[in-house]
């Protein structure tokens, strides 16, 4: 059996993978789920309105807009599928999943990381845009931004590891996937 001081990555005094550092980001890609779930509702036409209790009709011009309707589906419901690769790629694993399963950590890096870029960019184009507001859309990348950090942690460990097992000589691939006996030459 592991000890607590094997499961954190050389150079860290902490494992960026515990379900402590974990499960705040799921529960909040969670939440994302259902508010850009309930935004995509409205931009499908499945509801008639959207709630919006302190812009007035801002929601609505943000969800109505050609920026929303660029691709072929509404910009919220991208939001609320990339809110749920996060949620999922969030719980596969354990906590030594940043040296055994890297691909996953990087996947997950990869899905919050632009998911909030986007949801900064979104919330620029508002005001400059539209002048205009949309308090979901609001609350949505306050959630994006939220996750950043303690997913990139996790990610940068994983990269860090793949470094390592370079310098090692082992087979990134193999390490990249998870396979027991290149782990083993890394540690």
């Amino acid at each position: 059996m592991a000890s607590k001081t094997d499961q954190i990555p050389p150079g860290w005094d902490y494992n960026p993978a515990t379900w402590g550092q974990r499960l705040p980001i799921v529960i909040l890609a969670i939440i994302g789920v259902f508010v850009a779930g309930y935004l995509s509702l409205y931009q499908l036409n499945i509801i008639d309105t959207v709630w919006e209790p302190f812009f007035g009709n801002g929601s609505k011009e943000i969800l109505n807009s050609k920026i929303s309707n660029v691709l072929p589906i509404p910009d919220a419901a991208l939001g609320a599928i990339g809110y749920l690769v996060d949620a999922v790629t969030g719980v596969i694993g354990g906590t030594h999943r940043w040296k055994k399963m890297p691909w996953i950590v990087i996947v997950f890096g990869l899905a919050v990381g632009p998911l909030g870029f986007v949801s900064v960019m979104l919330v620029v184009f508002q005001p400059v845009l539209f002048s205009a507001w949309c308090t979901l859309c609001l609350c949505s990348a306050v959630i994006s931004i939220a996750m950043i950090g303690p997913a990139m942690d996790e990610m940068l460990a994983s990269l860090q590891y793949m470094q390592r097992v370079k310098r090692s000589g082992a087979s990134t691939w193999k390490a990249f996937w998870g396979v027991k006996s290149e782990i083993e030459k890394v540690n």
